[in-house]
């Protein structure tokens, strides 16, 4: 599985992206929207499941810029595991490295994750969400044409209950493709 957009390679994991990865995963800025910076053993876990979901054809993929090869983080698709409102569902997520923020690469990377899982996955939706307090990622999810659902907003279940980052807001996008 490889996606091309303008500027990005969206593409299977490879053993040399590992440390970095994992060197992304472990940065607290990074990781301020989840409950805790991951160790290098955490990071080879999520590692090892975006590569063995590869065969489903709904996974993260590695995001490197075209220009220089820098593995900017990761971007893709991603089946959600847990209960939620509107599970089952499809989740488009990202994580990127800060020193690449702003600069339009999630935006342009989701886009093209979304047409992938329309165009040749055919999924009728994928949503997205976040804790209420990670306003980029909502963004983001603005800009590729999600919606909030305040209805489906959510308590995630994996976050402990009092946790500051445990309510989550829900954003979904239709496929324009209809099977």
């Amino acid at each position: 599985m490889r996606i091309e957009t303008e500027r990005l390679i969206l593409r299977p994991w490879e053993e040399r992206d590992r440390a970095p990865l994992a060197a992304m995963l472990g940065d607290p800025h990074v990781m301020r929207f989840y409950t805790h910076p991951r160790s290098r053993a955490e990071a080879d876990g999520w590692f090892d499941k975006m590569v063995a979901d590869l065969a489903t054809g709904i996974t993260r993929l590695a995001a490197e810029r075209k220009d220089d090869g820098a593995l900017l983080g990761l971007v893709g698709l991603a089946a959600i595991e847990f209960e939620i409102p509107t599970a089952p569902a499809t989740e488009v997520g990202w994580v990127l490295g800060s020193s690449y923020w702003g600069k339009g690469y999630a935006p342009e990377a989701a886009k093209a994750c979304l047409d992938y899982a329309f165009t040749t996955l055919h999924l009728p939706e994928v949503v997205a969400f976040t804790t209420h307090q990670n306003l980029p990622s909502q963004r983001v999810m603005e800009k590729i044409g999600m919606r909030r659902d305040p209805s489906a907003d959510f308590d995630h279940p994996r976050i402990p209950e009092g946790h500051p980052l445990r309510p989550h807001v829900l954003y979904r996008i239709t496929n324009p493709r209809p099977a």
